[in-house]
């Protein structure tokens, strides 16, 4: 069966307090298969069926998403860290709500 691919888009972080330079870890099923840098678009090729996301870096995380994905197909993903200053102070308590993780 034919292999999918998985693109992760790292947006623009907005705030400029602490993370905004460092490469956050591409985490699927567990493993971690790269590294994602600002302003990076980066394709990561997988095997068809359900798989978990999650990126971070630290204490910098998103939240774990699940998607399911068949063969030649494109699963895009856009992520940011926070960019308004009350995202900011709720990712400061909450660690997996530092980096936002849509799906396009």
């Amino acid at each position: 069966m034919a292999e999918a691919t998985l693109r992760l888009s790292r947006l623009w972080s907005g705030v400029l307090i602490g993370g905004q330079g460092e490469a956050w870890n591409i985490t699927l099923d567990g493993r971690v298969v790269g590294t994602l840098a600002d302003r990076e678009t980066l394709e990561v090729t997988v095997a068809p069926g359900r798989h978990t996301l999650r990126l971070g870096q630290g204490r910098h995380l998103s939240p774990q998403r699940s998607f399911e994905v068949s063969g030649d197909s494109l699963v895009s993903y856009a992520c940011h860290g926070p960019r308004i200053w009350p995202k900011y102070v709720a990712a400061l308590l909450r660690s997996d709500l530092w980096i936002t993780l849509l799906r396009d």
